[in-house]
């Protein structure tokens, strides 16, 4: 389940194809963060776009999730990683 703006709950149906939004300042570091904590055989990272200065960037990491449990452990272990400074 997730909450969305209203407070409501929606219903996630797993496994499923889930989507974070990661924001770095070196996009090469970024890059090796992410497939640190993903499996590369099971995800897919994709740039999305750099800051008008090129100082930020951010990639999609697409990656197949098969509980709750799962999910939030990816967000956390994003969260925690130095080269990473901001997960949608």
């Amino acid at each position: 389940m997730v909450e969305n703006q209203d407070g409501c709950r929606a219903h996630i149906k797993y496994p499923c194809q889930w989507l974070y939004k990661v924001i770095g300042m070196d996009r090469n570091k970024l890059h090796q963060a992410l497939k640190d904590i993903a499996s590369e055989d099971s995800c897919k990272i994709s740039f999305s776009n750099s800051s008008s200065l090129g100082k930020y960037h951010c990639l999609n990491l697409e990656v197949t999730v098969r509980s709750e449990e799962e999910r939030n452990t990816i967000y956390l272990a994003l969260k925690a990683h130095p080269q990473i400074k901001i997960v949608l």
